[in-house]
């Protein structure tokens, strides 16, 4: 980097999975989605080029240049324009924490690099390794650092785990317990409850499949999570849930089983009126999802019914490795109350389904937490934070939100809500910047009010099984980045409820939306805080006073935020894809992880994303990838395993009705 030239920092979050990006240039600076039209004479010049891989970004998009004493950016007749603060512009000024929108990308600007403190990495809020538990006191991270899983610190595993391939004579020669095994299922949660599920329809019997996790309800996580942003059993859940985890088939669906108990009850229009959201969504009526507890209460019915509780054992998965005879060695410990145990699993298939490994800390927020120790003012939507409605509820005050998605939606609905026992309460949000104009694809564009870009689910319906799905199944690595990054970004359903309580809040004055780049957050003399930002209308500094701040930004799903995954990768070098996630195949099978005896390795969810289908850690895309993972396995003459033909479908499906086991055990 040539010291004499002037430098600038440039940051945004990427659009298809939400991570940092943060480089410091010189300029010019070319943006586009490649440069092969660039003029020769700036080919010839040192030119800093930032690829944004998006098919609404032109291949020579804009250029930052220098302007005299000043910097400016010049859009190079683009299809979609570049927009600078929410203004679509041919040639404009930069000034210190402008943001540049170009198609999905929201680039924040900071010209005076010196004064921008050296920016903090990804921080996180990990899992306890033994309560899985968000404990951010013991378990945060700063720099991007990886957190090492406390028992994978001790003298287990063995050190001839670190082997390529591990001996069976050696597993045996420990004296630890080996449990042998045909299946397999790392994390016991929802992924892994829908690939035994169906595992168990294709034939397969209670002693050849386990399922090692922390918690045996496999849905237990999940609805902590939900519970902790705000989403109570009687709630609704406000993202896909067309597909049902406890019913491979998807008849009766939610909606119906609603619908049908309503009409039981006598209360005709609100069972018809489930029924139309169903078969009119997303175009005439609102999304439909169901009440979180019938989710939770349906799955645990087809737990009982498919043998869950004799296939879960309780342990922490520490370390993977092949075996000498074609099989997979699972390296597992689990605590009681006086001492830890460990033990080893063999089997022939496995299937990865972890999870989210810690939840999306913004930095500015995780430092004022390590400065001041105060870990109840400042908190994360998906935190156990009851206390911050109790406190409002009792004395009133304000509370500032960062995120404008799923979760933030439903955080705007909570203070709604405590706001009919106290309606001294007053909200605060806080965006890095307008959105103008919502996603295009196509001739698709989403809508966009008050700053919130509205779409059903976090990815187009024809995602999960319509065209978008075989579009991206076909696509190559590079294709398939592009086309996440203009079907992704922040998104919120487009719901009626919460879009009048927005507009309600607005007209009352009691909810305000402000725009900025946040400089730091301190601690004010009543222990409320004060967030410094950087403001975009009046290209000044202003502050924010508040008594919480909610961050409402989501999960971290990359590879290198899971240990165990992280080991994987790193010892048998497997590839990562453009997204920093597993590198699967269209049957979602790990293929460098493939032994000389027919072993096969599966993974599903959010570690999955940039891989054949999009919407992997919804419920039916963790469906479609049992789908995929138990196929291929019935092609390879698994044990024990016949896909069902019409008739043996059917025959289960009955047994799924009456509530019957889907075969002896």
């Amino acid at each position: 980097m040539n010291p004499g030239l002037l430098q600038i920092r440039l940051r945004w979050d990427d659009p298809a999975t939400g991570e940092r990006r943060e480089p410091i240039l010189s300029v010019p600076i070319a943006l586009g989605r490649e440069f092969a039209q660039m003029p020769a004479s700036l080919r010839e010049q040192r030119v800093a080029r930032i690829v944004l891989d998006s098919g609404q970004v032109s291949r020579f998009h804009a250029l930052i240049e220098q302007d005299g004493v000043g910097v400016a950016i010049a859009d190079q007749n683009s299809s979609n324009g570049t927009f600078v603060n929410g203004t679509r512009q041919t040639r404009s000024f930069l000034t210190n924490g402008d943001t540049i929108q170009i198609g999905p990308y929201q680039i924040s600007v900071f010209l005076d690099i010196q004064s921008a403190a050296t920016p903090i990495g990804d921080s996180t809020i990990l899992f306890h390794s033994e309560t899985d538990l968000p404990v951010p006191d013991a378990t945060s991270t700063l720099s991007g650092s990886t957190p090492t899983a406390p028992a994978a610190r001790s003298n287990f595993p063995p050190p001839f785990f670190q082997a390529q391939q591990v001996s069976m004579r050696d597993l045996m020669d420990t004296e630890l317990m080996v449990h042998e095994f045909d299946y397999a299922a790392i994390g016991a949660g929802l992924g892994s409850f829908i690939w035994v599920d169906l595992l168990r329809l294709c034939g397969a019997r209670l002693n050849q499949v386990v399922a090692i996790g922390m918690e045996p309800q496999p849905y237990a996580r999940y609805q902590r999570l939900c519970q902790n942003s705000q989403i109570p059993l009687h709630e609704r859940l406000r993202s896909n849930s067309d597909s049902c985890p406890d019913n491979i088939w998807g008849f009766p669906s939610y909606a119906f089983r609603e619908s049908w108990h309503s009409f039981r009850q006598g209360q005709i229009g609100s069972a018809l009126k489930y029924l139309w959201q169903v078969f009119a969504e997303p175009t005439l009526a609102e999304t439909y999802t169901p009440r979180s507890g019938n989710v939770f209460a349906s799955i645990d019915r087809e737990a009982q019914r498919i043998g869950w509780q004799q296939i879960f054992r309780y342990g922490r998965v520490l370390s993977i490795r092949q075996t000498n005879d074609g099989r997979y060695a699972i390296a597992y410990s689990r605590s009681t109350a006086s001492h830890r145990e460990h033990a080893f699993i063999v089997s022939r298939y496995l299937h990865l389904a972890t999870g989210y490994p810690a939840i999306q800390f913004l930095p500015d927020l995780q430092a004022y937490r390590e400065k001041t120790g105060d870990f109840k003012s400042v908190v994360n939507a998906y935190e156990e934070h009851e206390h911050v409605y109790q406190k409002l509820e009792q004395y009133g005050g304000t509370v500032l939100i960062r995120g404008r998605g799923i979760v933030a939606s439903r955080i705007v609905q909570r203070i709604y809500e405590a706001r009919k026992k106290n309606p001294h309460i007053s909200l605060l949000h806080l965006m890095r910047s307008p959105k103008p104009q919502g996603n295009k694809f196509g001739k698709a564009q989403r809508q966009v009010k008050h700053h919130y870009e509205f779409q059903p689910f976090n990815w187009p319906k024809a995602c999960w099984g319509g065209e978008f799905r075989a579009v991206l199944e076909s696509a190559d690595p590079q294709q398939r980045s592009r086309l996440l990054a203009d079907w992704g970004g922040t998104t919120t359903a487009d719901r009626h409820d919460w879009q009048r309580i927005v507009q309600e809040g607005l007209n009352q004055g009691w909810y305000k939306i402000a725009f900025g780049e946040v400089e730091r957050v301190e601690q004010d003399g009543q222990k409320g805080t004060i967030t410094y930002i950087q403001e975009k209308d009046f290209k000044g500094k202003t502050q924010l006073e508040a008594d919480f701040i909610i961050d409402a930004t989501g999960l971290d799903a990359k590879v290198n935020a899971n240990p165990l995954l992280e080991d994987l990768v790193t010892h048998y070098d497997l590839p990562i894809n453009a997204l920093g996630r597993l590198s699967v195949a269209n049957d979602f099978e790990l293929v460098e992880m493939r032994s000389s005896g027919q072993g096969r390795v599966y993974a599903a969810g959010a570690a999955t994303l940039g891989g054949p289908h999009a919407a992997v850690d919804s419920f039916l895309g963790l469906q479609y990838a049992a789908l995929a993972a138990v196929d291929s396995l019935v092609s390879t003459r698994a044990p024990n395993l016949r896909y069902p033909n019409g008739l043996t479908s059917l025959t289960q499906w009955l047994r799924w009705v009456t509530n019957q086991a889907p075969n002896q055990p």
